[in-house]
């Protein structure tokens, strides 16, 4: 059978196009929401460091739960967990518009309703994230994300303007309401969606240790870590524009509502030129040198509006900085998801977005206290500052490239079978594999076993140890532990193509007769064990202990 060739567009993909609309409509009315909050916070608070918080009170919980909120979504039906996010922020929603209609709201009421919405959020992030990669094919994943990212930022280019309108016409209520709708097309879009059945043998993970193989994988990832890093100095020394961006509204240009929705429109629309940017970008240049660009534009962007003085100077300058700030986060998003294997991709999203959102949250609250004791234009001179000095980070800590890296599933290990039955929470399992190296070849056996310590760690193997037998000195044992029999299937089963080269590589020094001999061992204790035995009425459990003195 001929291979399918891939889609030119992932708007050819139908339920791609159906829930990329949902969410433009959803964004659309989240940005719309966001005007309304901030715009209510210049009204009932005149700090500035209280208008940078409605950011921080947003992305604190994307922080905080993202990494729960990944494993879920990797966990369970990542539809199902759209569904939940959508109907929180709903709820909550519909209570903030009450609230405000009423004039019950308060400055720190305001930012606990924002918050509960950022929880929303966080737990739609992930599960939406990755169900792009579960939709559409590899070669257009880098388009489907940017195209992502234009959705939001269109949203945020005509949201601002119509937000700032609603609420200079009807107030900060009747922009929540609006939200409210923006949220029935997206819901209605996951319950039509039918999620076709997988061929996946396993259980979930528990979501405790969804959490706990996620950050393994990520501490025994080290190029994961400088992606991360890096995500997160970019969203420190970013955050600047769009926290103050209300401030510099009221307090530079001198402007009201309307004002501040064009500000955030020009902002939005640098964006989606950013967005379009990034595929061409990307087919001609390096990720640092996207990511050195993205940085410039924002460094040029801040440095402008900080020296304007009208809606006609500042409007560019945001252009240029949304730009920048579109053109270097989706870059790193694509970096991220490109680099991580199906079965942890969106704990690797949510981590990620752990350390944009954190250094959002961070950066906003800096940024608040430096525009409050230092002045907006001096504050905006040192976000343009930290931009310059990360374009020289990266030349120490550059980002890798993950384009011609394969990390589908192996699938060449089958379970084996076991002449002692065992049960999928039996354990813990410890496994030994046994090799001959001949002493010319222990130098490169003992460096291709320092990657491959890394992989069975990162892959869930604890306990890990390489031991040479002092009377054969060919003889070197692997040996490492898991905890179930369930885990050391899963563990097996994570095993990806960029994975198999380790394995290979080692096994080519192996000088025995046939593979190398695996042992795998049941941990027993004496005085609690327990076998099941195969029966007349099927597996039967003996209790060895039944007759002890």
């Amino acid at each position: 059978m001929a291979e399918t060739s891939p889609p030119a567009s992932p708007f050819s993909i139908p339920l791609y196009r159906s829930l990329w609309l949902a969410n433009l409509v959803s964004n659309l009315g989240y940005v719309i929401q966001s005007v309304g909050a901030a715009w209510l916070m210049t009204e009932i608070a005149r700090s500035p460091a209280m208008v940078a918080l409605v950011q921080t009170s947003t992305s604190l919980p994307i922080m905080l739960l993202a990494l729960l909120s990944g494993a879920i979504a990797d966990s369970f039906d990542r539809r199902r967990v759209m569904l939940v996010a959508q109907g929180l922020m709903l709820f909550v929603s519909l209570a903030l518009v009450f609230l405000s209609a009423s004039d019950l709201i308060t400055p720190y009421l305001l930012l606990g309703f924002t918050f509960l919405i950022g929880c929303g959020m966080a737990l739609n992030s992930p599960a939406w994230q990755a169900t792009v990669g579960d939709i559409v094919p590899k070669p257009v994943l880098p388009a489907a994300v940017a195209y992502n990212s234009i959705a939001f930022n269109v949203a945020r280019s005509g949201g601002p303007a119509i937000g700032g309108a609603i609420v200079a016409a009807a107030g900060s209520a009747a922009a929540f309401a609006v939200n409210c709708f923006s949220y029935l097309p997206l819901i209605a879009v996951l319950l039509r969606w039918k999620v076709p059945p997988t061929d996946e043998e396993l259980p979930p993970e528990r979501i405790g240790n969804a959490v706990t193989s996620g950050l393994r994988y990520f501490v025994m990832s080290p190029h994961h870590l400088v992606v991360i890093a890096r995500s997160a100095i970019f969203a420190i020394s970013a955050s600047a524009v769009t926290a103050l961006m209300p401030v510099i509204a009221r307090d530079i240009i001198g402007g009201g509502a309307l004002i501040y929705g064009l500000l955030l429109g020009a902002f939005g629309a640098g964006a989606v030129g950013g967005a379009f940017a990034s595929a061409r970008l990307r087919r001609s240049l390096s990720i640092e040198r996207i990511v050195a660009i993205a940085s410039l534009l924002i460094a040029i962007g801040a440095a402008g509006t900080a020296l304007s003085g009208s809606l006609f100077t500042a409007m560019p300058a945001l252009a240029l900085a949304g730009c920048g700030w579109i053109l270097g986060m989706s870059t790193l998003n694509v970096t991220i998801q490109l680099a991580s294997p199906r079965w942890v991709v969106a704990r690797a999203i949510s981590v990620q977005q752990t350390a944009i959102f954190g250094g959002m949250a961070l950066g906003s609250w800096l940024f608040g206290i430096a525009a409050d004791n230092l002045g907006i234009p001096l504050a905006l001179a040192i976000c343009a500052a930290l931009h310059l000095g990360s374009i020289i980070v990266g030349r120490f800590l550059p980002l890798p490239e993950f384009e011609d890296l394969n990390l589908d599933p192996l699938r060449r290990w089958t379970t084996p079978d076991t002449a002692v039955p065992v049960e999928a929470r039996n354990g813990p399992v410890a496994v030994s594999i046994l090799y001959r190296v001949a002493p010319a070849d222990v130098p490169e056996f003992l460096n291709e076993m320092r990657q491959w310590r890394r992989v069975r760690r990162r892959d869930g193997a604890r306990r890990w140890a390489l031991y040479r037998d002092l009377a054969d000195p060919e003889l070197w044992i692997e040996r490492y532990h898991v905890s179930t029999w369930l885990e050391y299937v899963r563990h097996n089963q994570r095993r990806t193509h960029a994975d198999s080269g380790f394995r290979e590589r080692i096994f080519a020094l192996h000088k025995g007769p046939g593979q190398p001999e695996v042992h795998r061992m049941l941990e027993v204790h004496p005085a609690h064990y327990v076998e099941v035995q195969p029966g007349s009425d099927g597996f039967v459990a003996r209790d060895y202990n039944e007759h002890a003195s």
